[in-house]
């Protein structure tokens, strides 16, 4: 589930001829909880929760969500964001923010804006879309 979107270069803005063991090892690095959502049986997507900065920016967290392509518009994102913010307050962050959500990725803004999630920043161009070339990312935000 993770090869393929991380392979894609569409969301994530890492090295597009990462291999299977680069690719886990950046989402399962220390310091990262991760998680599982499974729908019938079947895993249906993973997220990764973390500090999102060490020192006087630990009090936020920062998480990555993959869902597999067949759980794609079945509400596993929604799941998963909703429970990395409960997990999130239960580890005592105070906040949640994504560090770069790149612009083009529409399903996953509006999720995160219905979530409560604000767009704080934009970065112009900061990303090089396989398909489209450069696209701007975006930094969202909210209280926990």
């Amino acid at each position: 589930m993770l090869e393929p979107v991380l392979l894609a270069g569409e969301t994530y803005a890492l090295p597009r001829d990462w291999n299977r063991d680069q690719g886990l090892g950046y989402w399962f690095s220390e310091g990262n909880e991760v998680f599982v959502s499974e729908d019938a049986g079947e895993i249906a997507g993973c997220y990764f929760l973390h500090a999102n900065q060490r020192g006087g920016g630990a009090h936020v967290a920062n998480c990555g969500y993959v869902t597999s392509a067949a759980s794609t518009g079945r509400g596993i994102a929604t799941a998963m964001c909703e429970h990395s913010l409960q997990r999130a307050a239960e580890l005592g962050f105070r906040a949640m923010q994504f560090n770069f959500i790149i612009s083009t990725n529409e399903r996953a803004v509006k999720l995160w804006q219905r979530l409560g999630f604000a767009i704080v920043g934009t970065i112009p161009q900061a990303f090089d879309h396989p398909q489209l070339g450069y696209v701007d990312a975006f930094v969202m935000h909210r209280m926990l």
